[in-house]
């Protein structure tokens, strides 16, 4: 099996995955895992001039990094009062997968209807490898799904869409790392791939569409549910 580093997901041709000059693109991975593992605590106020000194730099790319973090969600502006870290909370998670809910159904039932044989001989290669890793590697298995989904959506007319759909797709990945899967998630995994497969082929825009929303949906509850156990297990 090659080397994880071999399925870093790249993002749909044309995007800027991160937008920024490489010292605020790294300030902002930083920052964000920081506000992720909850080393930065919710509502807690980022002032600019105290984040370049942690992080030996200028405030210029400390700027760029916030602007990032307010574009995903993950810091708000208040006027006269600065970058605070929004919490990241059930509603927060709740929020963008109901999104991605409405959204990709819409994406998918456009890539039926224009697969092609390579997208689908595509799909398959990378479902072959994520079975083959079979979620022992987890960093690999989340860049591989990443890549099966982008098959899917990279070549949609709709940029905005798309590009929505990859930002909210990094933020649910950056949370997810910190929960394993279940093995009832990871069979329904791997079945719905492959019945999706299936119904690309056989050209069923519809039935795809709505399998495509119930594989959201249970992504995004399967987060939520971890979310809600590791807070119950705080609180007792």
């Amino acid at each position: 099996m090659a080397e994880t580093s071999d399925f870093k997901a790249q993002p749909p041709e044309g995007f800027d995955a991160i937008g920024a000059s490489s010292e605020g693109a790294s300030l902002y991975q930083l920052i964000r895992e920081d506000i992720i593992e909850g080393r930065l605590a919710a509502n807690e106020r980022l002032v600019i001039t105290d984040l370049a000194r942690r992080h030996g730099t200028s405030t210029n790319p400390v700027r760029e990094a916030l602007q990032l973090l307010r574009g995903e969600g993950f810091v708000t502006f208040i006027p006269n009062r600065g970058a605070r870290v929004r919490p990241i909370d059930q509603d927060f998670v709740r929020d963008i997968y109901e999104i991605g809910v409405l959204i990709e159904p819409a994406l998918t039932r456009w890539f039926v209807n224009m697969a092609t044989v390579e997208d689908i001989a595509e799909l398959e290669r990378i479902q072959g490898l994520i079975e083959e890793n079979n979620f022992a590697d987890t960093f690999k298995h989340s860049e591989l799904d990443t890549a099966f989904h982008t098959v899917m959506y990279q070549k949609h007319y709709n940029r905005h869409a798309a590009e929505l759909w990859w930002k909210h797709r990094e933020v649910l990945r950056a949370v997810s790392r910190r929960f394993n899967f279940t093995l009832a998630r990871r069979a329904a995994i791997l079945s719905e791939h492959r019945e999706l497969i299936a119904l690309v082929k056989a050209g069923n825009a519809n039935e795809a569409a709505e399998l495509i929303a119930r594989h959201v949906e249970g992504s995004g509850r399967h987060i939520l549910e971890h979310m809600r156990a590791r807070h119950a297990a705080r609180a007792g």
